[in-house]
């Protein structure tokens, strides 16, 4: 599969991640949409926090479990899972960054992409 992937197949991603997500009650889920963005390095950025080193990384791996199982698909790459302050799963189209809610705030990433349209989803309780 090449790195960008069309429209259908970006947006069953991007819901399958949101899952993933959910499924771990990731807190202040955010879409960015940075498709109207030249030269971002992405089409989306998918932004959310756990309270506890714990939580991030279980939303982590909550997101390439339900990426594999309902999709087949894997990331591309993978950062900070070890330590889950800041963990990073780059499915090419999609970048899906996890925060330890404390360093969410301190690199504030929704502020340096403030031109994105942003889509804000409710905590599941």
């Amino acid at each position: 599969m090449t790195k960008t992937k069309d429209s259908q197949q970006t947006k069953l991603l991007l819901e399958s991640i949101l899952e993933g997500i959910q499924d771990v009650k990731g807190h202040e889920l955010k879409v960015l949409d940075l498709t109207k963005i030249p030269h971002a390095v992405a089409s989306h950025f998918v932004v959310c926090h756990g309270n506890s080193n714990t939580q991030v990384s279980a939303i982590a791996k909550g997101v390439e479990k339900h990426t594999a199982v309902a999709l087949n698909e894997k990331p591309w790459s993978k950062e900070g899972v070890g330590n889950a302050e800041w963990a990073l799963l780059d499915y090419g189209d999609i970048v899906v960054h996890i925060f330890y809610k404390e360093a969410r705030a301190f690199y504030a990433l929704e502020e340096l992409w403030a031109d994105a349209e942003v889509t804000h989803f409710e905590d599941v309780e």
